[in-house]
């Protein structure tokens, strides 16, 4: 019965704002815009088009809302004024009370607002879907004065999006019940993905760990600066964190007239995503303009600010190494490789021809090398490999979808900040480089001296365990002694065959990587 309240307060929501009418009037058949007309009497359909479906938007609770943020993203698929408009859902969307932010923090730290804040701004900074900031000013443990954030989780978000969630599902067991491609999309399993992901955000101490994950990770690269947590401070519902001080991405006039080189800062944002995704396993996963900013501070000019953590991705090895591989393949144009790659990775039938996937894949992909982004819609691309992936019958993978999500995102932000961004040609360099450091002798080293401290507490307890083993079995310590020594003699010379076979090993990986170095290769 929930579900059917819920699904019918879309349906009104919908028609209170005059959605029906903007999907009916954007067909040009004259019949469709008669009816529109119709639907039209009686109500007041004078707003924008964007604000209408903006308010819409924000009525249906936050799922939707990030949903809009994702379009928002997307000028190259949307009219300007809609995209403009649901920029908005970014970081404006209309905020709770203050009185209730404050009572929400009094009652996770215990303390009035007073007693914990040297200042606390009544007055939002930003207010999204899930949360909204306030700025305030902290005295540390070191007793120094600290401009800080605090973001306090919106109330009663657990069940608007658990009404949400449960629609979903029933909805996803509709499609995979009377869609001939229902099992091959899994629809269900991609909603489980995104519930996990959803009810993750709900909670703050886990989005504070994720953002210290990601400033452990990205404190070598020199190219993003993310806060540093007040763990003290951080709770379930409540997090202090430090203040960013930046400009915001979207602004990107200002930036330029700063002096921020933009070209750089477009080939910056690739290597951010792809250092994350290749090299960590761990990216951010809700980069929309209103969580990126860029410092204009000296010691820091031109760097990235990333804001808001509730939303990251997991890559396991095996992920990282398919894609990666897929990736090298693809910038290669070495499309019968992308075709191997999805058959050894299950992806799709292991009866799939390769030369016709090969094919398929070569006429999707090869009109959009050696374009800028501004000539690439990367919508488009993608709907046309879906159009492939139906053919085959490739199946989706459920934990990638928050990756297909970023990679949105990713060139949404290029696309704003430089139109003549090769996103190919900015990428490949760097999937190369680590393909090399996924096979070389880096790799195997580190390998070693991850697996080295268990080895090394093994190794003593050897002689114990062979003088426990011939006293256990003495009653027949004849023969299998004999076998015993037979097989260490064995073991002996595996164990040297395994020594010469790795030496010969990284002597030619080295070789290989001083071909590929010199182009010979």
């Amino acid at each position: 019965m929930t579900r059917i309240f819920r699904g019918v307060f879309i349906v009104w929501v919908m028609f209170r704002f005059g959605l029906d009418e903007l999907v009916l009037s954007s067909f040009k058949k004259p019949w469709l815009l008669r009816i529109a007309r119709i639907l039209a009497v009686g109500r007041d359909l004078t707003a924008p088009r964007g604000q209408r479906l903006r308010q819409a938007l924000e009525s249906l609770g936050p799922i939707f809302v990030k949903f809009g943020q994702v379009l928002s993203t997307r000028r190259d698929l949307l009219p300007l004024d809609i995209a403009d408009e649901l920029a908005m859902l970014q970081d404006r969307v209309p905020p709770f009370s203050s009185q209730l932010a404050i009572a929400i923090i009094e009652n996770a730290f215990k303390k009035k607002v007073d007693d914990i804040f040297v200042s606390f701004d009544r007055e939002p900074i930003a207010s999204a879907s899930i949360a909204q900031v306030h700025f305030a000013v902290l005295k540390d443990r070191n007793g120094l004065l600290r401009e800080v954030a605090v973001k306090v989780l919106r109330p009663g978000m657990l069940t608007v999006i658990d009404k949400d969630l449960d629609l979903m599902r029933m909805m996803a067991g509709w499609v995979e019940g009377l869609s001939h491609d229902g099992k091959r999309l899994k629809p269900r399993e991609v909603v489980a993905e995104f519930d996990k992901y959803l009810h993750d955000e709900l909670d703050l101490v886990r989005e504070a760990s994720s953002a210290a994950q990601l400033r452990r990770n990205m404190a070598d690269l020199d190219l993003v600066l993310i806060p540093e947590m007040f763990w003290e401070y951080c709770m379930t519902d409540v997090m202090v964190m430090e203040r960013m001080n930046g400009v915001p991405i979207s602004q990107v006039e200002r930036l330029r007239q700063a002096g921020v080189d933009i070209p750089k800062l477009a080939r910056d944002g690739v290597t951010i995503f792809f250092t994350q995704v290749f090299r960590d396993g761990f990216f951010h996963a809700d980069m929309h303009p209103g969580n990126i900013q860029v410092s204009l501070a000296p010691a820091t000019f031109g760097r990235y600010i990333s804001l808001d953590f509730g939303i990251v991705g997991t890559l396991t090895e095996i992920d990282k190494e398919y894609l990666a591989q897929n990736f090298t393949a693809f910038f290669r144009r070495d499309y019968k490789r992308v075709a191997e790659l999805h058959i050894e990775s299950g992806w799709v039938p292991t009866s799939t021809r390769v030369d016709e996937l090969e094919s398929a894949i070569r006429s999707v992909c090869e009109p959009y090398f050696d374009r800028p982004l501004k000539e690439i819609s990367l919508g488009l691309l993608l709907m046309r490999l879906f159009q492939t992936s139906r053919r085959f019958q490739v199946e989706i993978q459920p934990q990638l979808v928050l990756l297909q999500k970023t990679l949105l995102n990713i060139e949404g932000l290029g696309r704003q900040l430089d139109p003549d961004l090769d996103l190919w040609n900015t990428a490949k360099p760097f999937l190369e480089k680590w393909m090399i450091n996924q096979v070389g002798p880096k790799k195997l080293l580190d390998e070693l001296r991850n697996e080295g401290p268990r080895y090394a507490k093994l190794l003593p307890e050897l002689p114990r365990l062979l003088v426990a083993f011939l006293q256990n079995n003495a009653k027949n310590s004849g023969h299998d002694l004999q076998a015993l020594l037979a097989e260490q003699k064995r073991t002996n010379r595996l164990l040297q065959g395994i020594v010469y076979s790795a030496g010969g090993f990284v002597l030619g990986l080295l070789a290989m990587q001083l071909l590929v170095r010199w182009r010979l290769f």
